[in-house]
This record gives C-alpha cells, structure tokens and sequence, in this order.
C-alpha cells in the first residue's frame, strides 16, 4: 500500500485522468509517435527556462491544437488553469547540474524543469516507448491505460472487500470477549490494524479511482460501501480502551498514520504506538462501542452512564433499578438498555475461541 497522495498530487491526477481534455491530447500524441515536452502552468520561473519558440494568443487550450503543436522539435507552455496554451516550440534550458534519475533527454529535462519551476511537467515518449509521465514537486506518476488501472482497482477492492471481512470477525470476537469478561489488548490491537489496513487499502482504492476519472465511478461506490462504518468503529474501540478518553480529537488513524503498512500487520507495534499496555494484558471496556449501539441514545447520556458505572461489566450487569438512577436514563430508558445488555449477554454464552 502507498502513501497518500498530497492534495496537490491528487488534483494533478484529476487533471490528467483519461476522458479530460489533456489526457485526450497525450492519447493523440502517443498515437502519432512525436512526443511531447509540456510544461503546465506559467509565470516568472517558467519564462526563466524558455528560450526561443513562439508566443500564442488567445490560443484556447484543445487536444487537437496541443497535439498539432508537439509535431514541433520544441516543447509547449500552457496557463495555469489549463485553458491556453501560451508559447510553442520552446527550447528549455533548466539547470542541468541537477540530479536527475531519468535516462532520456526529454525525460531529464521534464524532471529538472519540475524542480526549479515548481509546476507540473508532462513528458511523453516519441514513438517506440508509448510513455507519458508528469513530474512535479519530486513525485513521478506515469499515466497508465484505462485498462491497467482498471486492473489494478478491481484487484485492490478484492482485497479491500477480502480485508473488510476479516475486521467484521475482530469484531465479533471482541464483542464475545467483553460480554465474557476476557478481552486482552491483543484482541484489541488485532481490530485496530485491521481498520488502519482497510482504510489503507482504501485510500490506494481511492487514488486508481482518481486515476481513472469518469471511469472508475462504480467500482468508488463499492470501496464507499466497504469502508462504511469503519472510522466510527475504530474510535470508539479506542476510546474504550484507551488509557484516558482523548480530548485532542486526534483520530486513532491520526496516532497511526507514523506506522509503515508493513509494521501495521505487528499486533505489538499497533499497542505500542496508541500507548496500551502488553499484548497479553487483561483490559475492560468502557463501554462506549456498546452504548454506539442502542437507537437514540443521546450522548449526554452516554457520558453519565460512562461516568457512573466506570467500566462495561458493571453497566452491563446493573439491574434496572440502577440504571434508571443515572441522569438522563428515566424508568423507559432503563428498560430499553437492560434488555439490550440481555440480548448481548446472551450472545457471550455460545461463544468460543477459536484459533
């Protein structure tokens, strides 16, 4: 799983996703072999590395007018909103003492040109190579085939629906071992880097989605559904078990997003970097998952039972006269969450371990 993209990143991905006006002019010149050297966007920096060529005026922005023009030996410019196309047959001359680890000229030039402009730099192969790549603030994307990505994303939301499952199982057994009373930290890391993994997955979902543009709509409505409820379940599993209920608001995926993928599949290194306890040390809930689930519940509620019962066993055991006695509970109320805590209780008397 990679890293997320940066806003920035994303936006440029959007921008040269197959289907727009852009993407339609790379497939043209890819077509007819010519290759092209595009810088995307314009300004002082840019007019620094431009020698020679021609300037354009009013010269609207179109995949036919952009392909036409990379027939050219020299490279194009274009304004920052993509509308226009500014200068053509350019000769760019960045600083060639910069490193660079691309081998071809067009290619090393695009990468050098990214660096010192700061704007997105698109470079696509002459015939023979059928390679398009755009450059900008030190990452390099190429811009792979509709079909490739496709590829890519319906075996990405295999895993994802795959991975989901198992986090659906974490939760079972972590329901079954609180109503047993024999939750260890172990079976709440184990939930905790599944839901990190899952919304990993689903972000490099989300990315191949961006990828592909228009494309790629239905197969963003199944990772939506895979990832729904996600979120709101790890919180609340860390905030059960979390040594001091957090007032920051930094997410549980916050306090992750410094693990590495592969360490997140480490029960251990999840535990450590939330600052719990051992793997095999016994913990309670508050009960604060449990309470999510019964309708209509207000939180101000939720709260007052949190505070008044302290952890989940004794909430859930507390006959209903004690539970009408928390603020905000009333006789009804209490009725309602004493035969919820029947219904869970119920399913932690057919539970076993299995490995």
């Amino acid at each position: 799983m990679n890293a997320r993209p940066a806003p920035d990143q994303i936006e440029i991905l959007r921008r040269l996703a197959p289907g727009t006006e852009i993407r339609n002019a790379v497939d043209m010149i890819l077509r007819q072999g010519t290759g092209a050297l595009v810088v995307l966007g314009n300004g002082a920096s840019v007019e620094a590395m431009c020698s020679g060529g021609f300037f354009l005026d009013d010269a609207a922005f179109t995949a036919q007018r952009l392909a036409e023009l990379a027939k050219m030996d020299g490279g194009i410019v274009v304004d920052d909103d993509n509308e226009n196309i500014v200068r053509a047959n350019v000769h760019f001359i960045p600083d060639p003492d910069l490193a660079t680890h691309e081998t071809g000229t067009r290619f090393r030039t695009a990468e050098r040109l990214s660096q010192q402009t700061d704007r997105p730099i698109l470079a696509v192969s002459e015939e023979g190579r059928s390679i398009a790549v755009v450059y900008w603030r030190g990452v390099r994307r190429e811009l792979r085939p509709p079909p490739v990505l496709e590829a890519e994303a319906n075996q990405r939301l295999i895993s994802l629906e795959r991975l989901r499952r198992r986090l659906q199982e974490a939760e079972d057994r972590l329901t079954r071992s609180e109503v047993d009373d024999v939750v260890l930290v172990r079976d709440v890391s184990l939930l905790l880097l599944r839901a990190a993994l899952v919304q990993r997955l689903y972000r490099d979902v989300e990315r191949t989605v961006i990828e592909l543009g228009g494309e790629g709509q239905l197969i963003s409505l199944q990772a939506a559904d895979l990832i729904e409820g996600v979120s709101d379940l790890a919180e609340t599993v860390y905030q059960d078990y979390s040594k001091r209920r957090s007032k920051t608001g930094k997410s549980v995926f916050a306090r992750l997003e410094a693990v590495p993928t592969e360490d997140l599949y480490v029960a251990s290194q999840v535990a450590a970097a939330l600052g719990m306890d051992p793997l095999d040390a016994a913990v309670r809930p508050r009960g604060i998952r449990a309470l999510s689930r019964v309708p209509r519940l207000p939180d101000s509620v939720k709260d007052a039972l949190i505070g008044h019962f302290k952890d989940f066993q004794r909430m859930v055991h507390a006959p209903v006269t004690e539970l009408g006695k928390v603020e905000g509970v009333g006789a009804a109320r209490a009725e309602q969450l004493r035969s919820f805590f029947d219904r869970l209780l119920e399913v932690g008397t057919t539970w076993r371990f299995e490995e």
